[in-house]
């Protein structure tokens, strides 16, 4: 499905910057309608069936805490052995199956994300935060995300390739399923990053075990009805939440799995990745966020920058994996971009995400909140340049996680040039040369996306060529390095942010979840 098919069905992504007032008014509906479910008790599902697990855990809404979530049952390593158990089981069965057949069942959930999408995105809004187009453009890129790995199954027959024949023999390349596949999906994407490498293990012919974030219990359990509501066995697909404080090597660094995809932390994701190999390798696909640089040179758009700046630091709360969060720019044009970021930063209507005007909503947790106030706070007693660091407390901002967006002139030595706060907070750092610029961009662990404000066909050029990412940008005033789309960016870090660097939504995504067999037939 290309950019323009999609715009003519009225979905949302990244580059959509106002909402319509249909879609406003559904969301409102939405958001009164998802609060009528909140606060009940939730099982997690093993082979289809329902458990309580070791008594349940409570989840509160980060725009109130007030608002109970939910009340989500806890999995223990009996529950994950016995999914484990039954995927390992089942397996014959769904990986024997037509490919087309696994096709035709994964994209029927397309179609209930179509049907339930303002419901999907309200969830987001009471859950994570987010506002109503960060959650539409997110329920929306799942559907995106479904159709392309079935394209990408049905555009390469099932991946089944016949390679030549000689002597009397044929040979043929299959890509066969590795078995059992554990996912463990993030809080920022709770949706997305939980479905999308679902469909993409299940349309391969693994079996599935997963575990959405504790800040996305409500969402996975959604992501799971939508698979069994469509026609996932319920031995193909479990599901179990688990609190992130109670994990050990049993469900990090075990050898009772095929293959892991894990998004989150750089710290988590290499122990994961370290812990893959026990008899033998085992692939385990981690993405593992970033400290996303955009540069800008004296030859650069200035308004242009500050805008894509903005929408790309502030986004989301600061909260995407690919948020910018330094800006390495050219000493003769700081000050003048400074100012342009500040009217930028001042115009963000921050609100609740349930208020369909918000254009940023509440940090997830009272940690992230407290993150960005220690930076800012560092930022007051060096006597740095800071503009915004403030917490939100009064009115409607009383019992949510709510700061301000941030911005502060940064020097060399400090640590917030190079640690991923996950908050709104971005760090400008004045350098003498776009050389210095790239250099200073590519000398940290992290290489998952950047972006270059740039006139000069020459820069652009050698940031293409030179910068250390995955996905990079240039020129972008949606967004200086944010804004991926399935089918068009692939999305997937270098170094530190990706162990594979083949990205979601791309052409060579799927193939991951499957593994190569030559076979040779007398004829």
């Amino acid at each position: 499905m290309n950019r323009n098919q999609k715009r003519s069905q009225s979905q949302v992504d990244y580059e959509t910057f106002s909402a319509t007032e249909d879609q406003a008014e559904a969301f409102a509906v939405a958001i009164e309608r998802v609060k009528g479910e909140l606060g009940k008790d939730r099982p997690f599902y093993v082979s289809g069936e329902e458990r309580e697990g070791r008594g349940s855990e409570e989840e509160r809404s980060p725009a109130d805490s007030r608002i109970i979530v939910g009340r989500f049952g806890q999995a223990g390593r009996e529950d994950f052995d016995d999914a484990v158990a039954a995927a390992r089981s089942f397996l014959p069965e769904w990986s024997g199956a037509d490919w087309n057949d696994r096709v035709d069942i994964v994209g029927r959930v397309a179609d209930g994300v179509r049907a339930q999408r303002y419901e999907l995105a309200a969830i987001l809004a009471y859950e994570v935060g987010k506002p109503i187009l960060e959650a539409l453009g997110e329920v929306d890129e799942c559907v995106v995300l479904i159709e392309y790995y079935c394209e990408q199954m049905r555009k390469n027959s099932g991946f089944e390739v016949l390679m030549g024949s000689s002597h009397g023999e044929k040979a043929v390349s299959v890509m066969r399923p590795y078995g059992v596949w554990e996912v463990i999906g993030p809080f920022n994407f709770a949706t997305a990053l939980l479905l999308g490498p679902i469909a993409a293990a299940l349309i391969a012919g693994n079996t599935v075990v997963a575990k959405p974030s504790p800040h996305g219990y409500l969402s996975g359990v959604s992501v799971y009805d939508l698979f069994r509501d469509a026609g996932v066995p319920g031995d193909a697909l479990h599901l179990l939440t688990i609190p992130d404080h109670d994990l050990g090597d049993w469900l990090y660094n075990n050898d009772t799995v095929d293959g892991l995809t894990f998004t989150g932390s750089y710290d988590v994701g290499m122990q994961i990745y370290r812990g893959s190999t026990g008899d033998y390798p085992r692939p385990a696909i981690c993405e593992m966020g970033g400290k996303n640089p955009a540069i800008v040179t004296g030859k650069a758009d200035l308004e242009k920058a500050a805008l894509g700046v903005s929408r790309s630091a502030f986004g989301f709360s600061g909260q995407r994996c690919s948020g910018c969060s330094r800006v390495l720019i050219e000493d003769s044009v700081k000050d003048e971009f400074v100012e342009l970021l500040e009217a930028a930063r001042r115009r963000v209507r921050v609100a609740s995400p349930l208020d369909p005007a918000a254009q940023l909503g509440p940090v997830v947790s009272p940690e992230s909140a407290q993150r960005l106030l220690d930076a800012a706070s560092e930022c007051r007693e060096a006597g740095w340049p800071l503009n915004g660091g403030n917490r939100l407390l009064e009115g409607d901002f009383e019992y949510g996680n709510y700061v301000e967006p941030t911005s502060a002139e940064i020097p060399t030595e400090s640590h917030l040039l190079r640690d991923e706060l996950f908050t709104p907070f971005v760090a400008v750092h004045p350098v003498s040369s776009f050389p210095e610029a790239l250099a200073q961009a590519n000398a940290l662990v992290f290489g998952l996306t950047a972006g270059l404000y740039s006139e000069d066909q020459a820069e652009i050029e050698r940031f293409a060529n030179d910068i250390q990412a995955g996905v990079i940008y240039v020129n972008r005033s949606a967004g200086a390095t944010t804004g991926a789309w399935p089918g068009v960016q692939p999305f997937g870090g270098w170094k530190g942010s990706g162990s594979t660097s083949r990205g979601a939504g791309g052409v060579h995504y799927l193939q991951q979840y499957m593994r190569e067999q030559s076979r040779t037939y007398v004829e």
